[in-house]
């Protein structure tokens, strides 16, 4: 990592955004083919042959209509999704964000220097907070290495939205701010807030033209766990941030209403470098196991996190570390980049701070107190209620598989990822019986703003092989070369994704056309296949390869009888976090990962015995 970034001086951060190609607009035909082909698993005859007649006719009727209207648009905006996908993912959504929208993870020091230790919170934090300054200052430099694929630059738009910026709730529809600017651009804010026992203090991370130490972050650190363990706690105001949208929105509002300095503090949390959130809680963690952090970062006390918040740093009383973010503004690899930096870093230093003790006369943080009257406390009080209501229901499992890991998979040539996603499809097939519609993450960041593109890893083929894994009758080899022609399927559609010849992404920008133009939707939307098979946000298996680093997440499912199913893989590992609703009489999170632990094994004797 060290070497990337002294190598990078050359190579400016943003420099190639100007060059990036504009999202393409694939063809209608290609789509629509290879959209009747993802739909086939969850239909029988009659029912596809239905689909089949309802996509020819709209690709001969209002199809062809809204293709030319799309491409239009795509003239004219060189990414064509990028402001639908912001508003109808996630600023449109109404639905709490903080529980059922925003993605979490812990932080893994604890496998290596930082094992979890009553009393060194403080001090650790201050190292952590250090090491995450010096990354926003790698950014503000533009010293961060251009993420590429071999000599091919990828977009970096989305670490602008890192620092600096937060979601801001509307009556009908959100927005972000972005206060984040280069050194070259200007001035960026340079303070950060930090919450403790329901209360919000702030402080400038540069004194004197330059970065504060962690000797003199830890001043500050003690000087507000000190002042909040032994005064009252506060009121809370950032359990708001976890109510419903439009809730949340009136509630800030009348919060501006009551005194013009709640909109003063308000605009200093939106503006900080990153919200620090001071946990009391002592979760239990083991390299093996990070289910309870995971559930306390996702789900745990609404009164210490700033949920709009672009990016929180969350720290607990034992000395463990975790973060949590607002989704919209930016993707998981941009937390995964910064989280893996922090974490070599750790691990580089041994843990310790190894420069100078002498702390200089820096101002002591300064408190924001809210005017809060009995309307605002009651807000409070119903948004923390709403949020543990949710919360109790969520179950969480973070597990570790360590039989074998990527090393394995790929000196039997298998793609790691492709792995985990075809064990996930037959462990869903053992559990419920039927083929489960799975969303992968796939990144379309070849292009300008790119962000995502829906991979269906559910495919004819995927099935056609958990079949064979359950019928007695099936030969070895014939299960090898169902689950090799599954394999080869599954790396064919991520290319596809990747370089914008996906097409989930382009059915939503065709409604959204026929939206826009006042249009009934067509009935390719309202067949009952389009849903069955994940359309409209409807797939069971919500999933996410958080890339070959330390870094784990998690985030809820997208459907209430789904699964969130999100993992990074190691050389000796498989690290897997699955969230479930334990009201889904149907979903059992433990299960599920057990079953897929279990395909692990299948799946390397499949190899293995077929080789003898």
């Amino acid at each position: 990592m060290e070497n990337q970034v002294a190598k990078s001086t050359e190579e400016r951060t943003f420099q190639y955004q100007d060059t990036l190609p504009s999202l393409p607009v694939p063809t209608l035909e290609e789509s629509l083919k290879k959209y009747l082909d993802s739909v086939k698993p969850f239909a029988n005859e009659e029912e596809y042959r239905k689909t089949e007649e309802i996509v020819k006719n709209f690709q001969n009727g209002i199809g062809e209509k809204l293709q030319q209207k799309l491409l239009q648009r795509a003239k004219e905006k060189r990414n064509w999704l990028e402001e639908w996908w912001l508003n109808v993912a996630y600023l449109d959504v109404r639905i709490p964000s903080q529980l059922n929208v925003n993605f979490a993870g812990p932080a893994a020091h604890n496998e290596h220097y930082w094992p979890p230790k009553k009393g060194t919170n403080l001090e650790r934090g201050s190292i952590n907070l250090w090491h995450n300054l010096n990354y926003w200052q790698l950014l503000r430099k533009e010293k961060l290495p251009v993420h590429k694929v071999g000599n091919t630059p990828l977009d970096m738009n989305q670490f602008r939205m890192l620092f600096s910026t937060c979601k801001v709730p509307g009556i009908t529809r959100d927005s972000i701010v972005n206060y984040f600017n280069t050194e070259s651009e200007g001035c960026s804010p340079s303070h950060i807030a930090v919450l403790c026992r329901g209360r919000v203090f702030a402080f400038d991370v540069i004194h004197e033209g330059c970065l504060i130490t962690p000797p003199e972050i830890l001043r500050h650190l003690t000087y507000i766990q000190k002042k909040c363990h032994s005064e009252p706690n506060g009121p809370g105001v950032a359990a708001l941030t976890s109510e419903e949208r439009t809730r949340w929105a009136k509630a800030r509002e009348y919060l501006i209403g009551l005194t013009p300095e709640n909109l003063t503090i308000l605009e200093k949390i939106q503006s900080s470098i990153l919200v620090y959130c001071m946990n009391d809680g002592s979760p239990h963690v083991t390299p093996e196991d990070y289910s309870q952090i995971s559930s306390m970062i996702l789900a745990g006390d609404p009164t210490v996190l700033w949920g709009d918040k672009s990016y929180n740093l969350v720290s607990f009383s034992n000395g463990l570390f975790g973060c949590h973010a607002d989704h919209s503004p930016y993707d998981a690899m941009v937390l995964v980049n910064i989280n893996n930096y922090v974490d070599v870093k750790i691990f580089e230093n041994e843990g310790k701070w190894k420069g100078s003790e002498k702390v200089r006369d820096v101002p002591l943080p300064q408190e924001l107190v809210f005017t809060v009257d009995e309307k605002i406390l009651n807000d409070i009080e119903q948004a923390k209620a709403q949020f543990f209501k949710q919360a109790s229901d969520l179950d969480i499992v973070v597990s570790a598989f360590t039989s074998f890991g990527k090393k394995l998979t790929k000196k039997k040539k298998l793609h790691p990822d492709t792995f985990v996603q075809l064990a996930l499809q037959l462990a869903y097939y053992r559990l419920i019986g039927r083929p489960g519609c799975c969303y992968e993450t796939a990144a379309t960041r070849f292009f300008y703003h790119g962000r995502t593109e829906t991979v269906r890893s559910c495919t004819v083929e995927a099935v056609k092989w958990c079949q064979s894994m359950q019928d007695p009758s099936a030969q070895l080899l014939e299960r090898r070369e169902k689950m090799l022609q599954a394999f080869t399927k599954h790396n064919k559609m991520m290319k596809d994704c990747s370089t914008g010849k996906g097409f989930d992404r382009h059915l939503l920008g065709l409604l959204l056309i026929a939206k826009e133009a006042g249009l009934p939707d067509p009935e390719l939307y309202t067949d009952p296949l389009f849903s069955r098979s994940g359309g409209g946000g409807n797939f069971v298996l919500s999933t996410s390869l958080l890339g070959y680093f330390r870094v784990q997440g998690v985030a809820v499912p997208m459907v209430h009888n789904g699964f969130g199913f999100f993992y990074h893989i190691r050389d000796d590992r498989f690290v897997v976090s699955c969230t479930a609703w334990k009201s889904c009489a149907e979903t059992d999170a433990q299960k599920l990962v057990q079953l897929v632990f279990h395909a692990f094994h299948d799946m390397i004797q499949l190899m293995n015995t077929a080789q003898l």
